[in-house]
């Protein structure tokens, strides 16, 4: 069974840590980059749920090598400032995963 795994700042991490998820509290959205390699390593890992401010600090040889990766799947948490547009990218995850364009609509 794989994981899932919370990689957010230290005042959302209480929250999942109550929910019983495994968190990664990381203080500063500099510091996910050095960290996000060693965990797309992981055979254990499913899915990985990241703070959308830290995932908007990615560089872009990053975001690529998450684009290009199966597994595990990497989804932004959104946060209050909405800065990334979070329905193409869930429909872009979708359509790697079934090879099919799905509209999400509200």
């Amino acid at each position: 069974m794989y994981k899932f795994v919370v990689v957010t700042d230290p005042d959302t991490a209480v929250g999942f840590r109550l929910a019983g998820v495994d968190v990664l509290e990381i203080p500063k959205s500099e510091e996910v980059g050095a960290l996000l390699p060693s965990l797309l390593l992981k055979d254990d890992t499913g899915i990985i749920a990241i703070n959308e401010e830290y995932m908007m600090s990615l560089d872009e040889k990053m975001m690529e090598k998450i684009e290009k990766s199966y597994r595990p799947i990497i989804i932004p948490i959104p946060s209050r400032a909405k800065r990334l547009d979070r329905t193409s990218y869930i429909e872009g995850l979708l359509r790697r995963a079934i090879g099919y364009n799905i509209v999400l609509r509200k």
